[in-house]
Parts: C-alpha cells; structure tokens; sequence
C-alpha cells in the first residue's frame, strides 16, 4: 500500500487571488503570465513536505505528519464549471478543496457557484479570507502565521478584521455550514475553518498548509491508499508538441501507478479510442506548474498518483484535451470504460442556437455551463479552429434567428481560409482568451439586439396623440382636407388615423409640411399644415375641434400593461381622455379579461 498526496482544488470567484495564493507557495508567477490575469486551463503543482516543513517550520513539526502523507497536489481551477467536469472525468479527483474568499469584497456569485459544488460533492473544504493586508491600517508581516501578525496589528484592525470573518460565518451560516476562525474551531469535522490570510505577503499561508495537511490526516488516509499494482487513471489537461519528444500529454495522474511502456487508452477527436504505449514519463521537478514549468522535466520509470506528467507516446496528435485516460488492463474493458465515460459529459445541443468553439474539453463544458446558466441555446460545440463549415451552419442560424447567428471562440483561431467566408457573412465572432471576457460581450451583443427590438417595438406601438385644428386656418376643406395644426400632446405621424372627440372617424394623416418640407412625424408644440384624407371640414370636425390619433385596443391594452410608466405627462392624461371617448360607444373597451 502506498499514500497519495491529496489532491486539493483551489476555487473561488475571479481576481480573489487563488493563483496568487499557489504562486506564493511555489515561488513563481503564474499569475502574472495568464491572460487577463485569470486562470484559463487547469494547472497542477507538486507541493512536497520538505517545502510544506520549510514554509512551516516548527508550526507544523508537532502534527507527527510526514510520515504519513507525502505532500499536497494543487490544482488551480478555471472556474467552477471546469471543476465541474473534471469531477465527472475523474470522480473523486479533489480530495479537499480551498475556497477563496476576498476579506473585503465578500462572496460573489461565483464564490456561491463553487460553494453550491462543494456541497453536491460533499468534498471537505476551508475557506481561506484573503487579501486581509489591505484592511485599513493593516502592518504586514512576510511570511508570518496569522497567529504572529495578528497580535502584532492595532486594536481596531483586529475587530475589523473579526467582523469581516463574521460576515463570511454568517453567509456560510445562511448556506448550511457551522463556520468558525480556525483558532477557535471546537470540532474540525463539523465546523469549516476560515483561514485570514494575505496571499501577496505569505501571511497566514503557514496555517493554511497545515490545516490541509491535518485534515488529510485525519479524515482522508484510507481514501488517499492505493494498491501498487493498481493501473493508473487520469485526465488529460492539453496535447502539445515539444521539441524532441514530438507530440505529448500533461495528464493528472489521479489513482493507481503508470510505468513507461503501459499500454494506454485516450479518447480520439472521431469519438474513437486510441490505444498507445507510454514511451517517456516526465515528471516537472517539484513546485514547477504544468503550464510554466521553467526547468526541464525529470524522466521517471513509474509515477504514482497524485502527479502530474508530461507523457511522450506514439499517434498522439488528434487526442482530445479533457480526454480520460487508462492503463490498460486483462480486469477491466477500458475502452468501453472510456466511451462510457465521455457519453457521461456529452454536451447537448439543440436544433437552433450558437455556436461554441474552445480549445480543450474542459474549457467547452466550462462555457457551454455558463451559457446554459443564461438560457441561450446552443446548436453546436466543438473542439478546435473556427471552419468554413461552422461559418456556414451560424449563418443558417442567422437567418433563422439574428441573434443565434454568434460563435464563441475560446482561445483557437479561425481557419485561414475561413476568413473571407467570415468577413462576408452576418456572423458575429466573439474571440479570446479570457472565458468570462468573451461571454459579458456577447451578454453585451444580446443585451444591445434586445434593447434595438424592444425600441423598433415600442416605436411601432400606437401611443396618445392628440393635435388642434387651427381657427381660420382651413386651406381646403375636402379631399383631402387641408388645414393648419398645433399638437398638444405626444407625437402625430403620417398614415395614422385620426378620430373626433365622439369617437366617430376623421380620415388619415396624408402629408404634413412646414415651410415647404414635408415631415413624417410632428411632436407637441409644432405647427404646420397637415392633409387628411378622407375628411371633411364642417362635417367630420370643426375648425378649432381637438382631433386624437386612433389606437388600437390591443395597443391600448400593451401600452397600459408594459409602457405606461414610460408616456410623458402629456401623453398620460391624453390616454385617458382617449378612453373615455372610446368608452362613450363601448363601457367595455380597453377592459382585460380574466385570462389576460
């Protein structure tokens, strides 16, 4: 029997510090090299006892650990919905996870999102309050235990800081979780420990390790055993190409043991199963990050999990990133174990709808979850670079719906004989690399095509109108009538019909001009000569009567329901002078009925 390494995800809600956090422990910069400064792929990091002893020193010494479990295996999580399906990939691939939480911003809804996660799974957790020395008056102290910083700070910072750890209880509290300060937790299996902590200066980070240590200890030894002889499981996080090794894996190595020259099953970009054989395993050096690592990979024999490796095999080139992967084995059928695997987290599609474009299956579930969450259809999801093909089913989508007629793109390319195609469609192409970036601008597009529709709507809406016919101001008085007008309320436009104060029908708006310029619309206070067809002067109306423009009663009824709030004051109380006239010839007009 062997003891793993527990593997610990870090989430939390963007910009909160959770690369930060790894960043410190390990000594680099991630961070700073990510796009947007945001976590894109999943990255993993080997965090050995020694460095954990070393960070620690004598704080941990007296939790008798090392013995027993050989290190931490961080993994930092593009947002909860990749966190999401590497769940379903791998089972139980987190054992313990870090929920990262802005002392000063508080949860935010992807804090709630990853929390939501973490009790599906029922996977055990801290919460780690970061970003605590930039409280005001904060002093801090590189590196040091909370323990030590704490009681060096002011009065008032202390109670300011214990009043943000309160809010947090409290939220965690309103969500089904008895949460306390960590140095005031009576019972770690029923109470989650929050950890104050400053990820740029270290403050706080001693606890943090310890506490992931103590609790894999207590409550994980039996689940972090593995048979030495058990195949390995995995997941692939990106296929790339390195120079003298040719086409390569990074895989998590979650469960069992791989050798060099195990035969291996991953999944095919077609949906078949590729069975090669392992020619290299590289192993990054400990605290290196699978995505920078700086130093050269150190070539193993075996690896057992938790790890992550870099595998060098034949025939890797159409593999898909997010693909499971198995050593294969008499005991068990691990293709079928694999197609069953990926039928698990097929994305569906539906008739009508976007398209999504991503680099690696992860990322594509992760937006394909985000857009569901925002009720937009999708018509197709796809691994790798915008074609031809894909420009040619968005535009049937725009004809069928202008506002399906998008692609998402998540850090690939489009094709470049795809470009021209591009460029002449209506297709609007959402790109980059920063996931949550390109969903708010197509929030943004959808909001922009949402607000123009219900403006043309709301512009085709009859709305309160009313004018006065001009005494001794009548130029013709039939066919059409011609007369001079002022209007009193709202705005008049050619082709309206226009009614009498009895509710009897005066004729249609055929022209109005000024000074020679025939205008299409008029609005209160304008005056100028308007033609009515069909009506005449001294039978249909007076010279100084008060004519209104006719609406419809199913416009009435809309405009009463969505748009009242929106009339002017003129035109509220021209509405209803309005229905009163239409109400003389019928008590019910206007009136909803129970089913409206």
């Amino acid at each position: 029997m062997k003891i793993r390494s527990p593997i610990v995800s870090v989430l939390g809600h963007v910009d909160h510090g959770k690369t930060t956090l790894l960043d410190y422990i390990r000594g680099s910069t991630i961070a700073d090299k990510e796009a947007g400064g945001i976590t894109q792929h999943i990255g993993a990091t080997e965090i050995p006892n020694d460095t954990i002893e070393e960070i620690c020193g004598n704080f941990i010494s007296k939790l008798s650990i090392k013995d027993l479990i050989p290190g931490l295996f961080f993994i930092d999580t593009p947002g909860h919905a990749a966190f999401t399906s590497l769940r379903k990939r791998g089972g139980a691939l987190a054992d313990l996870a870090v929920l990262i939480v802005d002392i000063n911003d508080g949860f935010k809804p992807q804090t709630f999102e990853a929390l939501n996660i973490l009790k599906l799974y029922k996977t055990p957790f801290i919460v780690v309050a970061n970003k605590m020395d930039m409280l005001f008056g904060w002093e801090s102290h590189e590196g040091a235990s909370f323990k030590e910083t704490y009681e060096q700070q002011a009065q008032s910072v202390k109670q300011d800081l214990d009043n943000k750890i309160y809010e947090i209880v409290g939220v965690l509290h309103k969500e089904g979780f008895q949460s306390e300060r960590f140095d005031r937790v009576s019972n770690f299996a029923s109470q989650i420990s929050i950890i104050p902590i400053s990820a740029k200066s270290g403050e706080g980070i001693i606890e943090v390790l310890a506490m992931l240590l103590g609790l894999a200890q207590e409550y994980l030894t039996q689940q972090l055993e593995i048979h030495e002889d058990a195949p390995a499981k995995g997941t692939v996080l990106e296929v790339k190409e390195e120079t003298g090794l040719g086409m390569t894996v990074d895989t998590i190595i979650y469960d069992g043991i791989l050798k060099t020259n195990d035969e291996i099953a991953l999944m095919l970009a077609n949906d078949d199963v590729l069975i090669t054989k392992t020619r290299s395993i590289l192993r990054p050096l400990p605290l290196e990050e699978m995505r920078d690592s700086k130093r050269k990979f150190k070539k193993v024999d075996e690896v057992v999990a938790a790890a992550g490796i870099k595998i060098a095999a034949p025939n890797l080139d159409n593999v898909v990133s997010g693909s499971p992967l198995r050593v294969v084995n008499d005991e068990v059928d691990v293709e079928d174990e694999i197609l069953k695997e990926i039928e698990d987290i097929t994305i569906d599609t539906e008739d009508e709808g976007i398209l999504v474009k991503a680099d690696t299956l992860g990322s594509l579930e992760a937006i394909v979850k985000l857009l569901k969450e925002m009720d937009i259809p999708i018509r197709s999801a796809d691994i790798g670079d915008v074609n031809r093909r894909d420009i040619i089913n968005s535009s049937i989508a725009h004809g069928e719906n202008e506002a399906h007629g998008a692609i998402i793109a998540f850090n690939v390319d489009v094709h470049p004989n795809s470009e021209e195609d591009l460029n002449k469609s209506e297709v609007k192409l959402f790109s980059g690399d920063v996931i949550y970036q390109i969903i708010e601008e197509y929030e943004e597009w959808i909001k922009q095509k949402e607000e123009s529709k219900q403006k043309a709507f709301y512009d085709s809406i009859i709305k309160p109108a009313k004018f006065i016919s001009l005494p001794k101001l009548v130029f013709r008085q039939s066919k059409p009538a011609i007369m001079g007008i002022e209007v009193e309320s709202g705005t008049v436009k050619q082709g309206q019909k226009v009614i009498n104060k009895n509710g009897d029908t005066v004729g249609y708006i055929a022209s109005m001009e000024d000074k020679g310029e025939t205008l299409p619309d008029i609005s209160r206070g304008q005056r100028v000569a308007m033609a009515i067809k069909d009506a005449i002067v001294g039978k249909h109306f007076e010279e100084g009567d008060e004519l209104y423009i006719d609406i419809p009663e199913n416009h009435y009824k809309f405009i009463e329901r969505e748009f009242k709030d929106k009339l002017t004051e003129d035109e509220y109380e021209t509405l209803y002078e309005f229905l009163e006239i239409k109400r003389k010839q019928d008590p019910d007009w206007g009136s909803f009925g129970l089913f409206e």
